[in-house]
């Protein structure tokens, strides 16, 4: 096997969605007894079915404890190469995981993606047979800013705040502090949670958590009434105004630190905090992750390297 020959597929596996850099979809899989009708996406591997579609996974501190992960991969590796019109590929994969998480799991979440070397499965009817000649593994966050690590001149604080996790880190002059790692699960879906609430406790209604998440991606909604809107506006506010404290608590400065934000909570943070925009930069491209671990990807194979 030749591994040079191999196509990279970087997958960013999200609580909240999986990403490649073409694709997203939700990371929610579902075991079904038969063929599913009404997914989204389907997928049939080892004599079993199973539905992807609305949803989101429940916050686990090893992405290994399960098999949701090496099935959403697969399903991810599907959607990259229904793109290039391929169906049989041998593929080299460029994942991350949390910064705090890099150092002890990396090698066991390289293995768990690895451990069954070729997979013949089926997405949404088409037949795929794929080869995995290996796993790039790298800091999620780190890796979205890794091709431009020298504009981080001064203090920053880089903060990647996912569905289910809060992840920050300061980087001085172009060098990331690796004792000034945080990380908090303290992701969006906190948020849709604290609004569910406010709008029971205040309004005693009950909204569809995808309505919910427009508003929260885009400020406004055609459906809900004005009431409804500005409860979650308000329950919003409070959740990125707990954001901003934690960054402080972590010893985040306005006056003498740069911030960089990214992820589905860059979008609260500029929809619904107060800020200086001369301080802060958000990122909003939902690709960034993925993007930053096939350039990674990309380097290490130019320079030799295996994993």
């Amino acid at each position: 096997m030749n591994e040079s020959n191999s196509i990279i597929i970087a997958v960013d596996h999200g609580y909240g969605n999986i990403k490649t850099v073409n694709t997203v979809f939700p990371s929610n899989i579902i075991p079904c007894d038969g063929e599913p009708a009404f997914a989204q996406d389907k997928l049939y591997w080892a004599g079993r079915w199973y539905a992807i579609g609305d949803g989101h996974k429940e916050f686990i501190d090893n992405k290994t404890q399960d098999d949701d992960y090496l099935l959403l991969t697969m399903a991810a590796i599907a959607k990259e190469l229904a793109l290039m019109n391929l169906t049989e590929a041998q593929v080299h994969l460029a994942v991350g995981l949390p910064l705090t998480w890099f150092g002890q799991q990396s090698e066991s979440f390289s293995r768990y993606l690895l451990r069954v070397p070729v997979l013949e499965y089926t997405f949404n009817d088409v037949d795929y047979h794929i080869e995995l000649t290996g796993a790039y593994v790298f800091p999620q966050g780190l890796a979205a800013v890794s091709g431009r690590m020298r504009s981080f001149t001064g203090t920053n604080m880089l903060c990647d705040i996912g569905n289910g996790t809060m992840s920050s880190m300061f980087i001085i002059n172009g060098n990331p502090q690796q004792e000034r790692m945080f990380m908090e699960k303290y992701g969006t879906y906190q948020c849709t949670l604290a609004v569910r609430e406010a709008l029971m406790k205040k309004l005693h209604l009950s909204v569809h958590d995808s309505e919910i998440e427009q508003v929260l991606r885009t400020g406004c909604s055609d459906s809900l009434s004005e009431r409804v809107l500005e409860t979650i506006h308000e329950a919003a506010k409070v959740y990125v105004e707990g954001i901003m404290r934690s960054l402080r608590e972590h010893g985040y400065n306005e006056e003498t630190t740069k911030l960089y934000l990214m992820g589905g909570g860059a979008v609260l943070v500029k929809n619904f905090g107060e800020y200086d925009s001369n301080t802060v930069t958000f990122n909003e491209d939902i690709h960034a992750t993925a993007k930053g671990y096939q350039a990674l990807a990309e380097f290490k194979r130019k320079n030799g390297a295996s994993r």
